[in-house]
């Protein structure tokens, strides 16, 4: 197909495939030297504007990206900073392109903890013990026991500054807060304490699924992480797309008290007897939408013919097991796990969705993955 209206990609690679599988052609937004830009799905591109920083110029941009367009583009954002941007001007950027977003104060709510930890104790939704932990000199007293974890209420820069990649710190004792305490505070971002579900990423599960402007859920599927990078609350290197019943169960049950419109990925973490904790819902695009459409369920592309009155993608539970993975990155999730690196290589063959790389549309991996992890490499060692 790869004609009609564009969708306008707030991402990465892994989304511009997604709807590439499904013959839609892409506008990208995303960092200057990211591989999306190679994609032969991509057919323009926007220079990079900060997100959280610049959002009225970034909003004028995508509105004149619009206005060049024959047709009104499908915005499909992928980020936080992203879906926040798209739902708090929806009026304006909803003059010249097509949206599909959950409600404006259930985005608020499901992309900031503390606001998430109300709207689930007022739903009663399976979450872990959680507490605000509000600004001061000192760390204040706490009603969730140790072991916990502390994260962000909304990831931002400010975050990244202290954790790196880590998208939650583990916090054994009182005495681990007090000594961690002044990095947090001098990050000046607010945080959220919660109760620590032991057990590795892998027992991080999820339940993908879009329902359309009617409230009927026009697709979903599962899935569970294999490895991140960081080892611990780190990003996904590698996950898997299988069917697993009780997630489904219960995440149709979440999105229904809440009565969500649009995409959504619920993370759920399975404890040492088998049951669900809730950990977050994030109303947005993902890089699952790549395998969940390998597995044959292609939520993006259902998104993309409700808005412009195509015809949708089948809609059947997903027919068989995907493994996804970004090589250079899952690489350094291996050493981590003392992994054989031809271990690893038997693997990774069995991949059938690999993040940046497809043999009918190779650029993204070798001029974008591959070249800029090569420049990297060599400007360590430069002089």
């Amino acid at each position: 197909m790869l004609g009609g209206a564009l969708a306008l990609v707030m991402g990465d690679v892994d989304l511009v495939r997604a709807l590439g599988m499904a013959g839609i052609a892409s506008a990208f937004f995303g960092f200057d030297d990211d591989a999306a830009r190679f994609s032969r799905y991509v057919r323009t591109s926007l220079p990079w504007i900060d997100q959280w920083q610049r959002q009225e110029q970034l909003t004028d941009a995508l509105l004149a990206l619009a206005r060049s367009q024959p047709q009104a583009p499908v915005l499909f954002p992928q980020t936080d900073a992203a879906v926040l941007l798209a739902s708090r001007h929806r009026e304006r950027l909803g003059e010249r392109m097509r949206l599909m977003l959950a409600d404006r104060d259930l985005i608020d709510q499901l992309l900031d903890k503390a606001r998430f930890e109300t709207l689930a104790a007022r739903h009663g939704l399976p979450v872990p013990p959680a507490q605000h932990l509000p600004s001061a000199s000192r760390p204040p007293e706490l009603e969730v026991p140790f072991p916990l974890i502390v994260k962000p209420l909304t990831r931002t820069p400010a975050w990244t500054a202290v954790a790196g990649a880590s998208k939650a710190l583990p916090v054994l004792r009182r005495e681990d807060l007090e000594a961690l305490w002044p990095r947090l505070a001098g990050a000046g971002t607010e945080l959220l304490a919660q109760q620590l579900i032991a057990g590795p990423e892998s027992r991080i599960e999820s339940y993908h699924v879009y329902v359309d402007a009617s409230g009927s859920i026009a697709g979903e599927f599962t899935g569970r992480k294999i490895r991140t990078f960081p080892r611990a609350y780190g990003q996904s290197t590698a996950v898997e797309v299988a069917w697993v019943s009780d997630v489904a169960e219960l995440g149709r049950e979440v999105v229904e008290r809440l009565g969500l419109r649009g995409v959504a990925k619920v993370d759920f973490k399975r404890d040492d007897r088998g049951g669900l904790h809730l950990l977050e819902i994030n109303p947005r695009f993902n890089l699952w939408h790549h395998p969940g459409a390998v597995a044959g369920v292609n939520l993006p592309a259902m998104v993309y013919a409700d808005l412009t009155g195509g015809e949708r993608p089948p809609a059947a539970r997903p027919h068989r097991r995907v493994v996804w993975c970004d090589p250079l990155q899952d690489l350094r999730a291996i050493r981590a796990d003392r992994i054989a690196p031809l271990a690893w290589l038997r693997w990774l063959a069995g991949c059938r969705a690999i993040s940046g790389l497809a043999w009918g549309d190779p650029l993204p991996f070798l001029r974008g993955k591959l070249w800029a992890a090569a420049w990297r490499r060599a400007s360590a060692f430069a002089p």
